[in-house]
């Protein structure tokens, strides 16, 4: 594994609201195999650099390169088919649905009559789970599990 290759790598980013400045000419630069923690106080402004990485939030200036090269993520969907991910500070799951209809909401695999393809869900399920060693029951509902499995769902969503 070539660890000198830049994955992630934001260049200048700067996030204006208004006259506020949540980000200013920030630089990150992330290599293949590295695990990185953003730390500061609260408002510092890390969500806001994360939220631009995933397309929740456009940067009022700068630069984002994903395996060296420029893209321009205007939302989830371009981070996501790029490789990136995220996890919520606050869980983003549906109480009331299972594990699975969580994990495949948004991308849900379909019969050929548009309604949810539940054992290819379950599958699917089963087989990121175990790719991860992050082990779910698919059928569970949200509600009735731990945070630390709610937590799980997070991460296999991302």
């Amino acid at each position: 594994m070539d660890y000198s290759q830049k994955v992630v790598e934001m260049k200048n980013i700067t996030k204006k609201f208004g006259a506020f400045i949540a980000n200013d000419n920030i630089n990150l630069t992330v290599h293949k195999g590295e695990v990185h923690a953003l730390l500061g106080e609260n408002g510092a402004g890390k969500s806001t650099l994360m939220n631009i990485l995933y397309g929740l939030y456009n940067p009022t200036s700068g630069e984002i390169y994903i395996n060296g090269e420029l893209v321009d993520i205007s939302n989830p969907n371009v981070a996501i088919s790029k490789g990136i991910g995220m996890v919520h500070q606050h869980f983003m799951l549906v109480q009331p649905f299972t594990v699975a209809e969580n994990i495949v909401l948004g991308t849900e695999p379909t019969k050929n009559v548009g309604a949810l393809d539940i054992k290819k869900a379950i599958d699917d399920v089963k087989e990121i789970s175990a790719k991860y060693g992050l082990f779910v029951d698919p059928m569970a509902r949200i509600e009735d599990i731990t945070v630390g499995m709610q937590q799980r769902v997070e991460i296999l969503k991302a």
